[in-house]
């Protein structure tokens, strides 16, 4: 078991501590950071910032009570 520490499990010491090797696990660091923000943003309800002017809300009701108030 201590020979597969010291030599990695998949691939010898020697690719471990190369430039690219750390360059390709930087690289694999942040984007699986971005896609967990990307899930957790899908996951929250969006913010709905309130309207400053009215000027969407409707002229006639459309509810089944025609005479409740707009």
């Amino acid at each position: 078991m201590t020979d597969l520490i010291s030599t990695g499990i998949l691939l010898p010491e020697s690719i471990l501590f190369t430039r690219w090797f750390d360059i390709l696990a930087a690289f694999t660091a942040i984007n699986t950071i971005i896609y967990v923000v990307l899930a957790v943003v899908k996951t929250l309800p969006r913010l709905r910032l309130p309207k400053r002017n009215q000027r969407n809300r409707r002229s006639q009701t459309r509810s089944i009570y025609p005479d409740a108030p707009a």
